[in-house]
This record gives structure tokens, C-alpha cells and sequence, in this order.
């Protein structure tokens, strides 16, 4: 998978978590791929303060990510 496929299969990911966040007023962005393998991305609105914002990471945001991209070893939220 090139980068630039890398990049759109993440955003793909991204989006189809997207509206469920939206639902709870949040939402996310992506910040940065590393190496090809490390994703980092950014919880925003009411994620950010959400007291299972780390449940929402794993079981369902790198869970998608890693669905469209399976390379993807690690995503990681930054504030």
C-alpha cells in the first residue's frame, strides 16, 4: 500500500466513525502516521472530556482504522 492509499484508508476509517461521534457532539481528526504503522489522532467536542474516550479508541476507532489499513500497529489520541 503506497502512502498516498495509507492516508485515504484511514480517512475512510475515519469517516465511517465520524458520525457516531458526531451523535455525542464530538468528533475527530487525524494528526500524523508514523513509520506507516503508528496513527495518531485527535478526539474533539465532547470526546474530549468523555470518560470512556479510551474505550471509543480501541474498540472502535483503531478496531476501523485497522480494518482499512491492517499494517496500522498502533493508534494513539493526543491532546
Amino acid at each position: 500500500m503506497t502512502p498516498e492509499e495509507l492516508l485515504s484508508n484511514i480517512e475512510k476509517a475515519l469517516e465511517e466513525i465520524r458520525p457516531f461521534l458526531n451523535s455525542d457532539g464530538g468528533d475527530i481528526s487525524l494528526v500524523a502516521i508514523e513509520d506507516e504503522k503508528h496513527v495518531k489522532v485527535r478526539f474533539e467536542g465532547a470526546c474530549i472530556g468523555c470518560s470512556v474516550n479510551r474505550m471509543t479508541l480501541k474498540a472502535g476507532v483503531e478496531t476501523t482504522i485497522k480494518k482499512y489499513a491492517p499494517q496500522i500497529e498502533t493508534v494513539e489520541n493526543v491532546a
